[in-house]
C-alpha cells in the first residue's frame, strides 16, 4: 500500500509537538495570525507550541486557556505570558500600539456577559485595535442604552454581547449606522440556559444587517472586526 507523502513542514521546527503543524504564514496570507485554541490540547502540546514560538521569536495568541491548564505549564513558559484568567487568553510577545480608528465598541447586556467580552477585547488588542466598552445596558432597563446612544452612533463597528432573549443586538442595530455583530452568550435560566435561545434570537433579528457569531465566541466577533479593519486599510492604501 502506498504511504502518504510526509508533511514537508513537519519536523522542521525545534521542539514542535508531532501532532501540531503551526500555520506560520497565516498573518501574511489573510492579515490575522493563527491563534492557539487550548481547550482540547494537552499541556504537552501547549508547551511545545509555546517553546516553538519562543525559539522563533514569534508573538502568539492563546485562547480558552483555563487557569488549571495555565498553571500546569512549566514556570519558564508561564513567565513570559500575559495571562488573563477572565478571558482565558494568554499573549506571548508585545502588543502593538492600539489604533483608535476605525472606532470600535464592545457592548454588553449585563456583567454576566463579561467573559466573551473580555476575550474580544484581548483579541482586538492583539490585533492592534482599541475598543470602547459599554457594559450593563440590557433592554430590561432601556434608558441605560439610550443614554449611550450618541456615543454608539459614532462607532464604525459595535460588538454586542447578550444572553437570555438576546434582544440587545437588534435594538442597537436599530439605533446605530455602524456594523453590528451579535455575540449570544450562555447566560440565562431554563430554556435560555446554554445560549441557544440567544443565538436563535440574533439569527432571527428583524434589524437589517446584524451579523451573528457562535455562542460565547468573542474571538470570532473580534476577528470579524479585524477583517473589516484590514479591508478598510487596504482600500485606503490602494486609493
Amino acid at each position: 500500500m502506498d504511504r502518504p507523502a510526509p508533511d514537508k513542514h513537519r519536523g522542521e521546527h525545534p521542539g514542535e509537538h508531532p501532532d501540531v503543524t503551526f500555520d506560520r504564514t497565516r498573518g501574511a496570507r489573510i492579515g490575522i495570525e493563527e491563534a492557539v485554541l487550548c481547550q482540547h490540547k494537552s499541556p504537552d502540546q501547549i508547551a511545545a507550541i509555546l517553546r516553538g514560538a519562543l525559539h522563533e521569536g514569534r508573538r502568539l495568541l492563546m485562547t480558552r486557556l483555563c487557569p488549571d491548564r495555565h498553571a500546569a505549564l512549566p514556570a519558564d513558559l508561564r513567565a513570559p505570558l500575559d495571562y488573563c484568567a477572565l478571558s482565558r487568553t494568554a499573549i506571548l510577545g508585545p502588543l502593538p500600539r492600539p489604533a483608535r480608528t476605525p472606532r470600535i465598541a464592545l457592548v454588553s447586556a449585563g456583567t454576566s456577559d463579561s467573559v466573551p467580552m473580555a476575550e474580544a477585547r484581548r483579541v482586538l488588542a492583539y490585533g492592534g485595535m482599541d475598543a470602547a466598552e459599554i457594559a450593563d445596558v440590557g433592554v430590561a432597563g432601556l434608558w441605560r442604552l439610550l443614554a449611550r446612544e450618541p456615543e454608539l452612533r459614532e462607532m464604525d463597528a459595535v460588538i454586542v454581547f447578550a444572553g437570555m432573549d438576546a434582544a440587545l443586538p437588534s435594538v442597537v442595530a436599530g439605533l446605530v449606522p455602524g456594523v453590528v455583530i451579535g455575540v449570544p452568550t450562555s447566560v440565562g435560566y431554563g430554556v435560555a440556559e446554554g445560549g441557544r435561545v440567544a443565538l436563535d434570537s440574533i439569527l432571527a433579528s428583524c434589524a437589517p444587517g446584524v451579523t451573528a457569531v457562535n455562542i460565547d465566541n468573542g474571538y470570532g466577533a473580534a476577528t470579524s472586526v479585524l477583517r473589516m479593519v484590514n479591508m478598510m486599510r487596504r482600500t485606503q492604501t490602494e486609493g
